[in-house]
C-alpha cells in the first residue's frame, strides 16, 4: 500500500455496479487483470438451426419423392447387348455432353478443376472478401477484364463448335452487363439485386446454367449415336 490508495470490500448483489475483486497475487505472477464487457459475441445457433431446418425438409422431400415415383430403372445388365446411346447416370450427363465436343482431358478435367479452383481461389481476393458487388469499385478496370474474358470464352467456345454452352455464356454475360449499369440505389429492385452480387456469386451462376443446360441436352436430346435428336420425336 505504499501508493496511499485505501483498497475496501463490500458486499453487493450487482457485479457490475460494483466490481471488487480480491486477488492474491504470488510471487512470480503478474498483477494483471482485464474486464472487458462485450455487446455482441461470436455464436453461431441460428446458423445451425437454418441448418437443420434446411435437412429435414430436404430428407421430407426425398422421402416424398421415393414414395410416389418410381426410380426409373432399366432391366438387367446385358454385356452381349449394349444400349444405344450408353448414358452416364443424370448427374455425369453434363461432363458426357461436354465430352462431345472437348478431348477428354479437357472435359474432364480441365474445364471443372478450373471452375472450382476459381471458386476457392477469389474469395481470398480483395474484390471479394467483403462480398460487395463486382462492379461497385473500378467499374471501368473490371468492365475491360470482363469483356475480355467474355471474347476469349466465346471464341475458345465457337472453336469447338460448342453452341449449346455459348448460350448460357452469354445470357450470364448479358446480366452482368445489366449489373455493371446498375447501382444499389436503382428503383427497380432485380437491378439493385445484381448490383450487390460479387464475382464468385457470378462464376457460380454460370456454371450452375452451364451445368443445367448441358444435363438437360443430354437427358432428352441426345439419341443412338450421340446424334442430336427432338423429344417428341421415337
Amino acid at each position: 500500500m505504499s501508493d496511499g490508495k485505501d483498497f475496501t470490500t463490500g458486499v453487493d448483489s450487482n457485479a457490475r455496479r460494483s466490481p471488487r475483486r480480491i486477488v492474491f497475487i504470488t510471487r512470480r505472477t503478474s498483477p494483471q487483470v482485464k474486464v472487458a464487457d462485450e455487446e455482441v459475441v461470436q455464436t453461431f445457433p441460428e446458423v445451425i438451426f437454418r441448418v437443420l431446418v434446411a435437412i429435414e425438409a430436404l430428407a421430407i422431400a426425398l422421402v416424398t419423392m421415393a414414395l410416389l415415383f418410381n426410380a426409373p430403372l432399366e432391366g438387367l445388365a446385358d454385356p452381349s447387348h449394349t444400349p444405344n446411346p450408353a448414358k452416364a447416370p443424370w448427374y455425369f450427363l453434363g461432363l458426357q455432353e461436354m465430352l462431345h465436343y472437348f478431348p477428354p482431358v479437357v472435359a474432364g478435367v480441365l474445364v471443372p478443376g478450373l471452375v472450382v479452383t476459381a471458386l476457392i481461389v477469389i474469395p481470398y481476393f480483395n474484390i471479394n472478401v467483403e462480398a460487395e458487388g463486382l462492379f461497385q469499385k473500378d467499374r471501368a478496370k473490371r468492365l475491360q477484364v470482363f469483356y475480355i474474358v467474355v471474347v476469349a470464352l466465346a471464341i475458345f467456345l465457337l472453336f469447338f463448335d460448342v453452341y449449346v454452352a455459348l448460350a448460357p455464356t452469354l445470357i450470364v454475360a448479358g446480366l452482368m452487363v445489366l449489373a455493371s449499369r446498375s447501382s444499389l440505389q436503382s428503383p427497380s429492385a432485380f437491378r439493385r439485386y445484381l448490383a450487390a452480387r460479387p464475382l464468385s456469386y457470378w462464376i457460380m451462376t454460370w456454371f450452375l446454367f452451364e451445368l443445367v443446360v448441358l444435363t438437360a441436352i443430354g437427358t432428352f436430346f441426345r439419341g443412338p449415336g450421340w446424334s442430336w435428336v427432338w423429344p417428341w420425336r421415337s
